[in-house]
């Protein structure tokens, strides 16, 4: 009978790119139970509405991640915008459309490096890291920022993006898709590669709906679900699209979800730059918050969901972040049972977590 032996894996791992930590219950090579511990960098961002006006919460919202930085500032903003009734103008609401796309990229490509990086594919990791820079490069062009960009707030954006700008924006995408497709090709079609991910950490679909998995994550599974198709925020139901859905749950799957949606936000942001009508990009918001709003959005690890909760004065009651991570830890811990161990770096990678996320 083999004997039980339990290993604690992380926070500080060479493979890992962020710092969780798991109790892993192995027999021999196998892993048969995972059991998570999180909180080593809580920061109690939620707690400093008690000292922050809703003006400056966005900006503290947004500093939750640096990778979903944007998405954070926009859910934030777009719960005390529902709270008080504000009416967004359209033009804004194209411009953080394509933002968060923008974001999208950017999130997906570092997190293709990071999984090349745990299979020891260190070329391929920094191609995809070169790729990304240009990325980030226009986000540094439009926003004045590479990670935190501070542009979104109550009421619409700090400044506007010209429609050169947005047009030189779509110019360079297309450029890019070669390079891209060339990079994905090798996830897709190496049989190194593959060996490393097809048929590792399955996840039913029925085990990601009972889990309520969300993201790529979700639809790696086969599950029908992307908030941007829910009509709750930016100008989705106007660039006609369906989500990207794969029905293996494992990690090729979880990888082909993130390649499709990869080129996908960029035909987004293609069609939203020929769409995007003329016009003021914010509105001046006065007064105090009064009653609570609830605003779901599709970060690009998956749905996030942000509570505001006014208080009849300039600082809110209540500020709630519930993060894509934190939805899909359970779906990472079934997913481990039964795995082998030199596999768990990639299968805690395929989920993509963001532990400064979860611990807000």
């Amino acid at each position: 009978m083999a004997k039980r032996t339990i290993i604690p894996f992380g926070p500080q791992h060479p493979v890992l790119p962020e710092p969780v930590h798991l109790d892993l219950v192995i027999e021999d090579e196998t892993v048969v139970e995972a059991i998570p511990s999180i909180g080593f960098i809580h920061r109690g961002l939620e707690k400093l509405v008690e000292k922050r006006d809703y003006t400056q919460m966005v900006y503290v919202i947004e500093r939750i991640c640096g990778i979903c930085s944007f998405g954070h500032g926009w859910g934030a903003a777009a719960s005390i915008e529902g709270a008080m009734n504000v009416k967004v103008p359209e033009r804004a609401e194209y411009l953080r459309t394509i933002l968060h796309e923008l974001s999208r990229l950017h999130s997906h490509l570092l997190w293709l490096g990071l999984l090349a990086d745990a299979f020891g594919f260190e070329s391929l990791f920094n191609h995809c890291w070169r790729v990304r820079e240009t990325i980030l490069d226009i986000l540094e062009k439009t926003t004045g920022g590479r990670v935190i960009f501070s542009i979104c707030k109550v009421g619409g954006l700090n400044k506007d993006i010209d429609n050169d700008t947005l047009k030189e924006i779509v110019e360079t995408l297309k450029e890019l898709k070669p390079q891209i497709k060339e990079l994905t090709d090798v996830f897709l079609e190496d049989d190194s590669v593959k060996n490393r991910m097809v048929g590792v950490g399955v996840l039913t679909k029925a085990d990601a709906e009972a889990l309520c998995a969300v993201g790529p994550v979700a639809r790696g599974s086969g599950v029908f679900q992307d908030m941007r198709m829910t009509n709750s925020h930016g100008v989705y139901d106007k660039l006609d699209f369906e989500p990207v859905i794969e029905t293996a749950g494992d990690c090729y799957a979880r990888c082909k979800v993130r390649i499709g949606e990869v080129f996908q936000s960029i035909e987004l942001i293609t069609k939203a730059v020929g769409q995007i009508p003329d016009g003021p990009v914010s509105v001046a918001v006065k007064g105090n918050v009064e009653g609570e709003y609830i605003t779901r959005m599709e970060q690009p690890r998956g749905e996030a969901f942000y509570y505001a909760k006014g208080a009849n004065s300039k600082f809110l009651q209540r500020m709630r972040v519930r993060t894509p991570t934190n939805m899909n830890i359970p779906a990472l811990v079934k997913t481990l049972e039964g795995c082998d161990l030199a596999d768990v770096p990639i299968l805690i990678l395929t989920i993509d977590p963001c532990i400064s996320c979860t611990e807000r």
